[in-house]
């Protein structure tokens, strides 16, 4: 505060305080606010940040060297406000990051300030059980003008103060000091580890751990105004902490899966999903599941120079998932697929028990049976069409052997006919009741096209072979559920460097075994819930589903708690985890790469060919 030149001290008459060795009775500050040059208690610790470009003059700072000048804030305030402009970040990444306590007498509660409307804060143990980050707070939009309102008088004398506002990333800083009493206060928005503030590395892992794209965020985020990181702070943020935390915590569910396990011999289904159609994917990850709850065991991410094609990576990815679940002691009661030509032969020469998913086989012969009805003769094949569908599940289902799935199969070649007793003593004789037949024009007639072509092929060698190893208990349509969920963690219109896909996948299985054994939805009344679904493929027919109960995301809070308890404060171990995984050489290192002048140089359009 001044002072006359006698060295009195007085109050000043505007603002109506005290000097400053007593409380402001003006401002209901504490001692505290009023001591100078202090730093905010909320965090104590100086951290890397860039100034807005909102003036030429450097001053010094804790965070390194500024490029503004102080904001001459009138009283009152313009009308037009100063604008934080987004700015390229120049932090480098660190390889360790020490967390920075906060002050012994910090009180996040005494930093609260009273509001009307205090329905989202109805929480009290989640608002107030903070960790050194403050990862676990609650955060709000807050608008640029409201909040540099703050700032605009000292609260002190009550006079007009000098703003520095700095922004990085989702982080801004705010120094007001005061020249006529010399008051200087340092505001933060967030906690800050060593040098990184903890809002931006939360916010990359936010977006990491969900699945979602930082560009389509980045869009949401520009459309709004609102300030967020850059892509190459979410990248580094990526390599250093996040996708070190996803293998570690994938690799530790895998450690206690394998621990049970190893108890008894396991029935697993297999599948592959290729990252694009045909022969052209690039990745190809193969997902072992535990068919008895649902969860998926492991994953094998195959690139396709590392088999010489994309035809080869089905085999080789579940060959590495056998190796692994040997290597773990964890013995397999037999395995079910599809029918893969090369997986047949690999788990015949290995003596594995095989058996096929229905849906795989039902869906190849519906679509021969399809292709048959569409001959003038043959009309009569689409009436048969779903019955015969039905009779392949059927068949699976009710048979404890597979010379029992035989005969009941052969046994609808006599059914479409009328005749409802058969040769084979596994399967005499049909086991619906007698009805007498009021419209003949149903069955297939001896002798007929339609009747040829049919019989053709369902008592095909093969088919016959295949009915005999179709699975009677368990699926793969779980497997294809789950490879649903796999879209939205990696879209296949967006390329992924090989671990940023593992990473993904393995996000997804954690996702998916986390819900998997949701249970059906209720109403409020206790009656069961179910929607009615037109697919596409059923071509106007409509379908039931039930409803399942609300999904959860448990793992994403696990996953935040690893990152910022364990990893945070000393990510080497588990940088050299994520090391350990064998990446492969990208595509496009087999081929010579020319310089670019020289590829330029060489580039001739289509469309300038007669310039040329």
């Amino acid at each position: 505060m001044p002072q006359s030149t006698s060295g009195t001290s007085f109050s000043h008459a505007f603002s109506q305080t005290d000097p400053p060795s007593l409380s402001s009775r003006g401002t209901q500050l504490s001692m505290g606010t009023l001591r100078h040059h202090v730093k905010s208690r909320g965090t104590q610790t100086t951290g890397c940040c860039e100034s807005v470009n909102i003036g030429t003059t450097t001053s010094d700072a804790p965070w390194g060297p500024l490029t503004s000048t102080p904001i001459k804030v009138a009283h009152p305030r313009p009308a037009k406000r100063i604008r934080l402009e987004e700015e390229e970040e120049y932090d480098t990444s660190h390889s360790t990051i020490i967390p920075e306590p906060h002050d012994s007498t910090y009180d996040p509660a005494n930093s609260m300030t009273d509001v009307t409307d205090v329905t989202d804060m109805t929480d009290s143990s989640q608002l107030f059980d903070r960790t050194r980050s403050g990862y676990k707070d609650s955060k709000f939009i807050v608008f640029e003008k409201c909040l540099l309102e703050l700032f605009e008088t000292c609260p002190i004398c009550k006079r007009v103060s000098d703003v520095r506002p700095r922004r990085r990333g989702t982080f801004l800083a705010v120094d007001q000091i005061c020249h006529h009493c010399n008051f200087f206060r340092q505001w933060k928005s967030q906690p800050v580890i060593g040098s990184c503030p903890t809002g931006n590395l939360q916010l990359s892992a936010a977006i990491y751990f969900t699945g979602t794209s930082f560009f389509q965020l980045q869009k949401v985020f520009k459309a709004m105004h609102l300030k967020s990181i850059g892509h190459s702070t979410f990248r580094r943020h990526a390599r250093s902490y996040l996708e070190p935390a996803v293998i570690h915590k994938w690799h530790a569910f895998q450690e206690s899966e394998f621990e049970h396990l190893r108890q008894r011999p396991v029935k697993i289904g297999g599948d592959m999903r290729a990252d694009s159609p045909g022969h052209s994917a690039k990745y190809g990850s193969y997902s072992l599941m535990n068919l008895e709850n649902n969860n998926i065991i492991d994953i094998q991410l195959v690139q396709s120079n590392e088999v010489g094609g994309s035809h080869n990576m089905e085999k080789e990815g579940l060959k590495r998932s056998l190796s692994l679940l040997e290597s773990k002691g964890v013995a397999i009661e037999y395995i079910v697929t599809d029918r893969h030509p090369q997986i047949q032969k690999f788990l015949r020469e290995r003596s594995t028990q095989h058996f096929y998913d229905v849906w795989h086989f039902e869906k190849g012969l519906s679509k021969k049976l399809d292709k048959i009805s569409k001959d003038k003769d043959c009309a009569v094949v689409k009436k048969w069409q779903r019955g015969i569908r039905n009779h392949v599940y059927w068949c699976a289902t009710s048979s404890s052997t597979g010379t029992e799935k035989v005969a009941k199969w052969t046994s609808v070649v006599n059914h479409i006919q009328n005749k409802h007793t058969h040769d084979n003593p596994a399967f005499p004789k049909c086991l619906h009741p007698v009805r007498q037949t009021k419209d003949h024009k149903k069955w297939f007639q001896p002798g007929s096209k339609a009747l040829f072509k049919v019989e053709k092929l369902l008592s095909n060698k093969r088919v016959l072979t295949d009915v005999e190893k179709l699975s009677s208990k368990y699926q793969t349509s779980t497997l294809e559920a789950f490879h649903n969920i796999v879209i939205r963690f990696t879209p296949k219109n967006v390329v992924f460097p090989y671990i940023g896909m593992l990473c993904r996948l393995y996000l997804a299985a954690m996702h998916f075994n986390e819900n998997a054994g949701r249970t059906q939805a209720r109403t409020t009344s206790g009656k069961l819930r179910y929607k009615v679904l037109f697919p596409k493929a059923k071509k106007g027919a409509h379908t039931v589903k039930a409803m399942k109960t609300q999904a959860t995301y448990c793992y994403i809070f696990n996953m935040m708690a690893l990152l910022f308890e364990d990893i945070v404060p000393n990510n080497q171990p588990y940088v050299e985890e994520l090391q350990k995984v064998p990446v492969p050489d990208t595509l496009a290192s087999q081929y010579e790469h020319p310089p670019l002048e020289e590829a330029i140089a060489a580039y001739v359009s289509r469309f300038r060919q007669g310039e040329v």
